[in-house]
């Protein structure tokens, strides 16, 4: 992420969902699976034109659309192509740059991630808060939404695993898991340990398991966002385990629930409150 400081910032009160999901974003890891998800979702806006009439650039660009993009000039020689979060920040951007005025299009980011393949855009520049997108970053989050794929490991039955619990406590790390966490209602509980298998790793490894709802689809990606937070902020970039906690079983679950402490446990009475309304008194 890329903090700029070229020009007044708006009022937190006007920017829109992607514009609050990018600043949160550029302090806190836990948020970023949101801000890439949004990105993907968001129509964006772009200066140049695709040779027709605006009201109809807007409407009817596609994947195979001819369109003429600005590139700007950065400090050190190479060109990126600027990308706006809307019009207004698009307009406080180019203000002063030149007196003619500047035409610009609007598209879902998606087509223009796929348009502008190997290409390096900036969204936001000279606002307070912007980030570079570099051609493999474009590629993964066209491809995965931005999330790298965990790596899957099944234990066989004759696995000999040592587990209890780390001896320095991932601060960091189960913070920012515990903000994700709070986004996502399926979570039900998560707990922390330390878990070696000597057989497959040199050094233990921190284990995260998650109690949730919801298909295994669901789960899956819940696991995913979680494994991007985990490797943004576990200690000395450590590699983290992941594990779907059943009270029911065995195993890994039977030790998390029965001899650790949750670092998070879903909150029930501000979770129902959200979704049953109160009745009001005549």
């Amino acid at each position: 992420m890329s903090v700029p400081h070229d020009i007044p910032a708006a009022s937190q009160q006007d920017e829109n969902e992607l514009e609050r999901l990018l600043r949160l974003s550029v302090t806190q890891a836990a948020y970023r699976p949101a801000f890439y998800q949004k990105l993907l979702e968001s129509t964006v806006w772009v200066l140049g034109d695709a040779g027709q009439e605006a009201s109809e650039i807007q409407q009817d660009i596609s994947a195979g659309s001819e369109l003429n993009l600005l590139h700007w000039e950065k400090q050190d020689g190479s060109s990126i192509i600027p990308v706006f979060s809307s019009v207004e920040v698009l307009e406080r951007a180019v203000a002063g740059e030149s007196e003619d005025e500047q035409s610009f299009v609007a598209l879902p980011a998606r087509i223009l991630f796929e348009m502008t393949q190997g290409e390096e855009l900036f969204l936001n520049p000279k606002s307070e808060y912007g980030k570079e997108l570099y051609p493999s970053e474009i590629t993964m989050l066209l491809n995965t939404g931005g999330l790298a794929a965990p790596a899957e490991l099944t234990l066989d039955a004759e696995s000999q695993l040592l587990i209890g619990k780390p001896e320095q406590y991932p601060s960091a790390m189960v913070d920012a898991l515990t903000t994700l966490f709070s986004q996502k209602k399926p979570v039900r509980r998560a707990f922390l340990a330390l878990i070696h298998d000597k057989a497959a790793d040199p050094q233990p490894n921190l284990l995260v398991g998650v109690e949730a709802d919801g298909t295994e689809a669901e789960v899956d990606a819940l696991i995913r966002e979680a494994g991007n937070v985990a490797a943004e902020t576990s200690p000395d970039d450590s590699p983290v385990d992941f594990c779907i906690v059943n009270e029911k079983e065995r195993g890994l679950s039977h030790y998390l629930v029965s001899h650790t402490q949750p670092f998070y446990q879903r909150k029930w009475g501000s979770w129902l409150r959200n979704i049953i309304p109160s009745s009001g008194k005549a």
